[in-house]
């Protein structure tokens, strides 16, 4: 495993980190995900990427058990803070009470005193900025959190939030976008304001929920069993890839993993780390071998020609625009 600094920050994460979105608490069973959490610690990685929305609070819970026992200063521990966790309508969004209450309620179910990096999972235009980064820093002061980060910001907003984080002395270090071959809006304005900000990038949906893995076919229903095909596991967002010109693209990829002695899961993990304002790319798994067969991805270096034959297949169907990073104009 390699490691490198996330943001302009001394925080060192793994180069692959190990995300719980649809899979602990919900899409397999406890000791799967348990076994995956263990070939994560196995093949190096120290970086762990989970938020209190995902499978309604149980996701947490999951990797709390999963991680119990272990050095907590051998590890990085993610979570995150927007999206809707009960039925009230302060059980969501950027407000300082829900975040307060929130980061206590991660901290139980992460069986911690603290996580290393705590999100805002989405911009909230229903607070004021100047609210939500006054929370985060009485959260970093009591030694809930060590570093803030966000997920899914547009540049203006970034900008915004780094000027009250100074004011305030606390470090906001990261920002967690959707990024891929097939998913580049971030690299016009995202990418350049955060290199100016000293903010890193990790990383959500490298393999593009599974399409760049090649295993969806033009022409062809999805396996059964697959993403596509269970509403739980995110098939809203795969749809948007899932059309024969993009299939066909992607097929043509495989000769160019074979050339670099990859798997296409593999190159497209290691397609994302060649950006330099990308600290770790996330990783989730309902197999452990999915994760060792991921984190060969580590350490990767495509050359010139590769990354130039790859934007040759794919930038016809490649998603560029700047305006598709957004969030929810009201609460969820």
């Amino acid at each position: 495993m390699e490691f490198r600094h996330l943001g302009r920050s001394g925080l060192m994460v793994s180069e692959i980190s190990y995300g719980n979105w649809i899979t602990h608490g919900s899409q397999v069973e406890e000791d799967a995900a348990l076994a995956c959490v263990r070939a994560a610690l196995d093949s190096g990685i120290t970086t762990f990427d989970t938020a209190d929305v995902y499978a309604g609070t149980r996701a947490e819970s999951v990797l709390g058990r999963a991680l119990k026992g272990e050095r907590r200063e051998g590890l990085e521990i993610f979570t995150k803070v927007y999206w809707p966790t009960g039925p009230g309508r302060n059980d969501r969004g950027l407000s300082r009470k829900h975040i307060m209450e929130s980061i206590d309620g991660s901290l139980h179910r992460l069986q911690t005193d603290h996580v290393d990096l705590y999100q805002a999972h989405r911009y909230d235009y229903s607070t004021p900025l100047e609210e939500t980064m006054e929370a985060f820093a009485d959260v970093v002061r009591s030694g809930k959190a060590h570093y803030i980060g966000v997920s899914e910001w547009k540049a203006s907003q970034l900008r915004e939030a780094h000027a009250l984080a100074r004011e305030l002395r606390i470090p906001l270090i990261s920002n967690q976008p959707q990024y891929s071959m097939l998913w580049r809006v971030i690299e016009t304005e995202v990418i350049p304001a955060s290199e100016e900000l000293g903010i890193g990038q990790i990383v959500w949906s490298p393999m593009a929920q599974g399409v760049l893995s090649g295993k969806y076919l033009p022409g062809q229903p999805p396996p059964a069993g697959s993403r596509a095909t269970d509403e739980k596991s995110g098939a809203n967002f795969i749809a948007r890839f899932l059309n024969d010109d993009v299939l066909t693209r992607v097929q043509r990829l495989k000769p160019l993993a074979e050339q670099a002695g990859l798997t296409m899961a593999q190159l497209a993990v290691a397609w994302v780390l060649q950006n330099p304002n990308v600290a770790s790319a996330i990783v989730g798994a309902s197999r452990p071998e999915q994760v060792h067969d991921n984190v060969k991805a580590a350490g990767v270096k495509l050359d010139a020609d590769l990354l130039k034959a790859i934007d040759e297949i794919v930038e016809p169907v490649t998603e560029r625009d700047p305006a598709k990073t957004e969030s929810p104009a009201q609460r969820p």
